[in-house]
């Protein structure tokens, strides 16, 4: 494949297709076996990303590679040359400057430990932006940023593809590659199997390239409702656990058995904390506030919800939904050992048989239930963890961005293994940036922003833009209000 100067080129496949692995290459974090890379004429061996950066070459990954313990300016001063360093001169303000005209909202005086998955991906997105980059590559940059910031980023692509840089971009959201793209190239099985102009194409012919007639399966869903309350929060107010964190501001709402409640917001607006007080990874005690089948699980561990019949899909695949150099088996089992363990023994056979049938069951790429979970690729991962917390039943399941960075056929995929258990009469808390997502799973919806959410509503009862001004706070007043009525 070849990238001119100032093409914007979508690298389009499925999860394991080899997209991640070819970008790898060109950033130097692998080597070739074989073949050439020509940069400016000139053939090159780009050993590691220290030779990419000075080549002039920056990535985005999709599994974020920062520091959590540095400041957002001292994980980007980390890729700067000295040289790069004294030709900006004050590095923060460079990185205020370009938030303030980029609209990414980032501080570079906030540790990493304390931004949410969206902020983290800003961060990254900036650490591109201060370099003078020829070739960008971008590694599903827009998974967890709003329509706004979308269409901000997309400004931000389109000046540089004017200025003459290269842009590789890798999405899973095929209207945004239409939209964007100049070319595109497809992968399949590591192997270059077709091209295209986006823009001549539809979303729809696209995935077809990509994953067959599947892809036109996801047209839509029934919507369930129900009646019996399996979940409830009430009042549930919460202090940030720290200086960056959300408060929970009187949060109240149901989960009815056999539904999905859907939750709209941007990133950093308190779904970290919602998420983390009802799993219990915060593990401070809320009396009267959480309960499952009326009963109160406040108090209770995190071991002790899901023994209740709580299961939970966290936003972070690597790293929290499994453990990076564990085996597929051996995250099976860190949730899921009812069955597996006897009198303190663990029952390897069993163990590996049922990460098998998972494997098999959800169609995760990887070499078998030996494989490390970081050896697969973030669909796959998704795929297996999606596959594990299904698998064991739950009366509640909380999760977070299901299809984060995850291509057409296997969002296809969770989609309908949410809906099947949904069925089944389990109710579903669904947290998510994606309002398209949203409006094709939910049953009904809601919106949270600086810690309050929205009134709940049936989802064939709104609208993306009501929940679009849910999401930049235009409720809070009308409740406070009505509160303060109440009173």
């Amino acid at each position: 494949m070849t990238l001119m100067p100032g093409e914007i080129h979508a690298l389009l496949g499925e999860n394991g297709a080899g997209k991640s692995t070819l970008v790898k290459t060109i950033y130097g974090v692998v080597s070739p076996d074989a073949g050439q890379i020509i940069w400016d004429g000139y053939e090159v061996d780009i050993k590691n990303p220290s030779k990419a950066r000075d080549l002039g070459i920056g990535m985005v990954f999709q599994h974020f590679s920062l520091f959590e313990t540095l400041t957002v300016a001292q994980n980007i001063e980390l890729c700067l040359s000295k040289p790069q360093l004294e030709a900006i001169g004050d590095l923060a303000g460079r990185i205020r400057e370009l938030s303030q005209s980029y609209g990414l909202n980032v501080d570079p005086d906030r540790y990493v430990h304390s931004l949410s998955i969206g902020e983290r991906q800003r961060v990254e997105i900036m650490r591109c932006l201060v370099q003078s980059v020829k070739l960008l590559i971008l590694d599903e940059p827009t998974s967890v940023l709003t329509p706004q910031e979308v269409a901000g980023l997309f400004d931000i692509l389109r000046q540089l593809s004017a200025e003459g840089c290269s842009i590789m971009f890798i999405s899973h959201k095929l209207h945004e590659v239409t939209e964007l793209c100049h070319t595109a190239t497809i992968l399949r099985g590591g192997k270059l199997v077709g091209a295209c102009s986006p823009a001549e194409e539809t979303p729809a012919t696209i995935a077809k390239m990509m994953v067959g007639d599947l892809a036109e399966q996801d047209a839509g869903y029934a919507k369930a409702y129900g009646s019996e309350v399996a979940f409830s929060a009430k009042q549930l107010n919460l202090s940030a656990k720290h200086p960056f964190g959300t408060s929970l501001k009187n949060v109240s709402f149901d989960l009815i058995k056999g539904e999905i409640l859907g939750i709209a917001g941007v990133a950093g607006n308190g779904q970290e904390e919602l998420m983390s007080i009802i799993s219990g990874e915060d593990n401070r005690p809320q009396a009267d506030v959480l309960f499952i089948d009326h009963q109160d699980i406040g108090k209770l561990s995190a071991g002790a919800r899901r023994k209740r019949g709580l299961a939970y899909v966290p936003e972070e695949r690597l790293g929290r939904g499994a453990v990076p150099d564990m085996s597929l088996s051996e995250n099976t089992l860190l949730t899921h050992s009812a069955g597996f363990v006897s009198s303190g023994l663990v029952n390897w056979g069993a163990v590996k048989t049922y990460a098998k049938k998972l494997i098999g069951q959800y169609s995760v790429k990887c070499h078998g239930e030996f494989s490390d979970a970081k050896s697969l690729s973030g669909g796959n991962l998704q795929k297996f963890i999606m596959g594990r917390e299904i698998g064991q039943n739950p009366k509640v399941l909380i999760c977070a961005h299901p299809t984060w960075g995850v291509d057409v056929g296997a969002a296809l995929a969770i989609h309908q293994a949410l809906l099947e258990l949904r069925d089944q009469g389990a109710s579903i808390l669904l947290i998510s940036e994606d309002i398209d997502e949203l409006f094709l799973l939910a049953d009904r919806m809601a919106a949270v922003c600086n810690g309050h959410l929205s009134p709940v509503v049936r989802t064939e009862d709104t609208n993306i833009d009501q929940i679009g001004q849910w999401m930049a706070g235009t409720f809070i007043d009308t409740k406070q209000t009505s509160q303060e009525a109440n009173a």
